[in-house]
C-alpha cells in the first residue's frame, strides 16, 4: 500500500510540478520496496531457520535411532554369545559324559578280561595239578611194578 501512495504522490508531484511530492512519492515508493524485500527475506530466514530446526531434529532423532540400534546390537550379541556359551557348555557335559561311559565300559570289559584271565589261570592250574597228580600216581605204580619185578631196585 506504501507504494501505491508513493506512485500516487509521484504523479500528482509531476502533474503540480512540485519536485518536492515528487521526490517524497519516490522515496516513499524505494521505501515501500525495501520494506516489502526486508519482509520477504524475513519471511525466508524463518523458513530456512525451520528448516534448520527440522533438520536438526532429524539428525538427532537419526543419531538416538542409530545408538539405540547399536543397543540393540550390542544385546542381540551379548544375547547369542550367551547361547552359544550354554551351547558348548551342554556339548561339553555331552562329551564328558559320553567319556565317562566309555572309561567305564572299557573298565568292566577289562575287569572281564582280567576275571576270565584268572578264570582260565585257576582252570590251568586246576588241570595241572590234576595231571601232576596222575603223573605222580603213574610213577608210584611204575616204581612199584619195578620194584615187585626187580626188588633190589627198589631198595
Amino acid at each position: 500500500m506504501g507504494k501505491a501512495v508513493g506512485r500516487a504522490k509521484q504523479l500528482a508531484g509531476a502533474a503540480l510540478g512540485r519536485d518536492e511530492l515528487h521526490r517524497e512519492g519516490k522515496l516513499q515508493e524505494v521505501q515501500a520496496d525495501v520494506q516489502a524485500e526486508a519482509a520477504t527475506k524475513a519471511a525466508e530466514a524463518e523458513r530456512k531457520e525451520q528448516e534448520a530446526e527440522l533438520e536438526a531434529e532429524r539428525a538427532e532423532t537419526e543419531a538416538e535411532r542409530h545408538e539405540v540400534e547399536l543397543e540393540a546390537a550390542e544385546i542381540e550379541a551379548e544375547e547369542r554369545a550367551e547361547r552359544q556359551r550354554a551351547d558348548e557348555e551342554r556339548e561339553a557335559a555331552k562329551r564328558a559324559k559320553a567319556e565317562k561311559a566309555a572309561a567305564e565300559r572299557e573298565r568292566l570289559s577289562k575287569e572281564k578280561r582280567a576275571e576270565a584271565k584268572r578264570g582260565q589261570a585257576a582252570a590251568e592250574k586246576g588241570a595241572a595239578k590234576r595231571e601232576a597228580s596222575k603223573l605222580q600216581r603213574e610213577a608210584k605204580r611204575a616204581e612199584e611194578a619195578a620194584a615187585s619185578i626187580d626188588p633190589k631196585e627198589g631198595k
